[in-house]
């Protein structure tokens, strides 16, 4: 009897630190809730992601908010160790699943809900794959997760001020997703980057699946110089390293790519290519050819 007491005790607590996400103090009131780097599961609740979060006079701002409510739930429980304040913004910086499945939990306490324009249009396009597919891979950590998508819209910038604090939303193209924004702090040189920028695990082409406007959009964030990357995932960063993780390595992609393309070669030969000195990001295996096949496709029907 008493082994099984233990082994359910150990059972609860691998689940709690699995659903943990991790702080990270940037500044004094401003944070990065780090997730797993790997497949979203029932114990980590979808969260597989990075979100930011901004105390201000006024109340919160949280970039992203979740994969579903009870993930949503996680999320409020971490703020509330950093501060008893509301959340008063949500800010949605793309059409993936952990960005915007827990935005009911949130607009119920009475947070505004913000995305861009094409976000919005992306989760009214893909909601239902989004939970068809959560349901498949965290199964019963999906209850009570309603599809609320973003309220307030913006095309391409959208100025905020919140409680004293500056903030400046961009969309400039499409990245991971077709409606990705990056979210510039000037007060303390923070970049929430959303899925513009991977860290610690290998980025995935799809859904947006074009290689060229994700370096692009990337380029234009990094215009800013910041002194603080807050990424879609993994852990905080300078810009070395996230241009090391994200826009190097679809370069190379690319580069690689455009020399099969220029020799007639095929998909079977994009997806040999050796990405070895990119293994050390977490997902490598799973996804490293995949993501040539994608290139390659897009690549070669603009060729």
């Amino acid at each position: 009897m008493k082994r099984i007491i233990v082994f359910l005790i150990l059972m609860v607590n691998i689940s709690v630190a699995q659903a943990a996400l991790e702080v990270h103090k940037i500044s004094n009131n401003v944070y990065a809730l780090v997730g797993e780097t790997t497949q979203r599961s029932p114990t980590n609740f979808g969260n597989n992601s990075t979100h930011g979060v901004i105390i201000t006079n006024d109340g919160v701002v949280l970039i992203d908010s979740g994969a579903s409510y009870l993930g949503a739930e996680e999320i409020h429980k971490v703020i509330q160790t950093l501060t008893n304040k509301p959340i008063k913004i949500v800010i949605n910086t793309g059409g993936q699943d952990h960005r915007w499945l827990g935005n009911d939990y949130f607009q119920k306490l009475g947070a505004r809900i913000i995305a861009s324009t094409k976000t919005q249009a992306d989760q009214k396009a893909r909601a239902d794959y989004h939970m068809t597919r959560l349901g498949a891979l965290i199964g019963d950590s999906l209850d009570g997760t309603n599809p609320i998508f973003a309220i307030e819209t913006f095309d391409s910038m959208m100025n905020l001020k919140v409680g004293g604090i500056d903030l400046e939303l961009y969309h400039v193209g499409a990245a991971h997703t077709v409606g990705d924004i990056f979210i510039y702090m000037p007060s303390e040189e923070v970049m929430f980057a959303g899925d513009i920028v991977f860290n610690d695990r290998m980025l995935g082409i799809g859904p947006a699946r074009d290689s060229q406007s994700w370096i692009d959009v990337f380029e234009k964030m990094a215009s800013f110089n910041p002194k603080h990357i807050v990424p879609g995932h993994g852990k905080v960063s300078d810009l070395a390293t996230a241009t090391k993780n994200t826009q190097s390595y679809l370069i190379f992609l690319k580069d690689k790519i455009s020399k099969i393309l220029d020799a007639d070669g095929d998909m079977l030969e994009a997806s040999k290519i050796d990405q070895t000195e990119f293994h050390f990001l977490s997902g490598y295996e799973a996804i490293a050819g995949k993501n040539a096949q994608w290139v390659f496709e897009k690549m070669e029907f603009d060729y």
